[in-house]
């Protein structure tokens, strides 16, 4: 991989060095490079974990939905599973990655202004903007029954899945707003609290979700209801702690005029950053279609490997949300070398990651299938698949710490590229292909191991050889072109 040219601050330090500089300069020339390399790791281990644990604390909000939703029927259990599966394709996607745009622009933002409280009218932009697009989706809700109808869908599924997805709404946009307020304080440093806000509402979605679904006798609509709350609770925890504990000097107060001034830039990132992580996702929704359509035993065995991945993928996503908060700040600082750094960082920290996971998987194959389902069956299928699962664990890895790493420089547009070249280009259609000539589920996941190894391997190299000096300017360019007040002076 290039590297990129050295600072010029480090040039000039170079050449003082002997006899006229400082002992302050003389201790940070002495500092080995291998130790930057530790200490940049160190710092984005540190950063990934709570943002992690977050990921992993909002999924168990609809798990908890799903497994006591569970309980009334095996029709409600289809209707709760299904309908939270076309959530996340659609409204979580914009909650996901329509606010990596923010990712991009507030991380830089931060560190690149001399007004901090332009990260506060970022903040209302990205409400502005993706409160926009969600309203899009509850369009498609309120018209998903003769949508799933005419997919072919059960008609349990088609009137049950489009009156819960209706419940949802309202919630929903509690989920996206938290994801802003997340982002908000993320560009700040702050990354824990998040988890501070998911520990306590994640028990108390339970005790809702069993309040509205059994107590108060609501069935399959309590589900819906209790986990919109549950969103809308840990939005609230989080502008809690912005005001009272940390993060509140980069709020200068409600500010709609500036914030809905160019929307176009924020927009146009936001929905870049849908792509990005929609094309990876839907290709994985057209796994669970087409294992569908392999016969119950396969669909049951999927539906384990996908509960197991996502548990996983949660890792390599958390790093680069992480990646791509750092890489943004160092952009908006213009040190181009440390942001050159981060980026390989974060490469290396997935893959470590990865090896680990994939040491597990391979180690937990027997038994995996057997925490879900006791039919034998079904348990010996999962293990014949996630040494296939295992196996694109470093690239998944590489996928999302270097995708990460293309949001904070504001490329979206490359990883939303190179997922629909690798996935939809040959994997995916060749994996389809293999499931129905002979190797069934294996095929298809033959086809994702495929896809996600050609993603790592091209977002690592696109990353290493960019212009780092280039994006620096970049950054600075599109704060320039976001920047709707000219009485705002830029920290150069």
């Amino acid at each position: 991989m290039n590297g990129p040219p050295p600072d010029p601050v480090d040039d000039y330090a170079d050449e003082t060095v002997p006899l006229l500089a400082s002992a302050r300069a003389r201790r940070a020339a002495a500092r080995s490079e291998h130790v930057e390399w530790l200490a940049e790791m160190w710092f984005l281990t540190k950063a990934s974990v709570p943002v992690i644990l977050a990921y992993m604390l909002q999924n168990s909000l609809q798990t908890v939905s799903v497994l006591l939703v569970g309980r009334l029927s095996s029709e409600a259990l289809a209707v709760a599973a299904f309908s939270y599966m076309f959530a996340m394709a659609t409204a979580w996607l914009i909650a996901l990655g329509g606010t990596s745009a923010l990712d991009t622009l507030a991380s830089s933002s931060f560190t690149a202004s001399a007004d901090k409280g332009n990260l506060g009218v970022l903040l209302q932009r990205g409400m502005f903007v993706l409160t926009g697009f969600y309203a899009v989706v509850v369009c498609i809700w309120c018209l998903s029954e003769p949508l799933f109808r005419a997919l072919g869908q059960p008609e349990a599924i088609c009137v049950g899945s489009a009156r819960f997805l209706q419940l949802l709404a309202p919630g929903g946009l509690g989920y996206v707003w938290f994801e802003c307020m997340k982002k908000f304080l993320q560009a700040q440093g702050i990354y824990r609290p998040g988890t501070y806000a998911l520990l306590v509402t994640s028990p108390l979605n339970a005790v809702l979700n069993y309040l509205f679904v059994y107590t108060l006798d609501f069935g399959i609509d309590g589900a819906p209801i209790a986990t919109g709350i549950s969103y809308w609770l840990s939005f609230l925890l989080l502008v809690a702690y912005a005001a009272f504990v940390q993060g509140r000097e980069c709020w200068s107060g409600f500010q709609p005029k500036r914030a809905l001034t160019n929307l176009r830039p924020f927009a146009k990132l936001a929905f870049l950053g849908v792509i990005h992580v929609g094309t990876e996702w839907w290709a994985f929704e057209i796994v669970a279609l087409a294992a569908g359509r392999l016969g119950t035993l396969p669909l049951a065995a999927q539906s384990v490997v996908m509960t197991a991945d996502q548990i996983v993928n949660t890792i390599p996503f958390g790093l680069g949300v992480a990646e791509s908060a750092r890489l943004g700040n160092l952009l908006g600082a213009r040190s181009h070398k440390a942001a050159w750094r981060s980026a390989h960082c974060a490469a290396i920290l997935s893959v470590l990651f990865g090896t680990v996971i994939l040491t597990v998987l391979f180690a937990t194959r027997n038994v995996i299938g057997g925490l879900f389902n006791d039919d034998k069956r079904v348990i010996a299928l999962v293990a014949e698949i996630i040494p296939y699962v295992a196996l694109f664990q470093i690239a998944d890895g590489l996928n999302g710490s270097c995708g990460g790493a293309l949001r904070g420089m504001g490329r979206q547009w490359v990883g939303a590229l190179v997922n629909c070249v690798s996935y939809y280009g040959g994997a995916l259609p060749g994996g389809i292909y293999l499931a129905f000539h002979g190797w069934g589920l294996a095929g298809l996941w033959m086809g994702q191991c495929v896809a996600l190894s050609l993603v790592g391997i091209l977002e690592w190299i696109i990353v290493g050889l960019s212009d780092w000096e280039k994006e620096v300017q970049r950054a600075v360019d599109r704060l320039d072109e976001d920047d709707s007040d000219p009485s705002v002076v830029p920290c150069h």
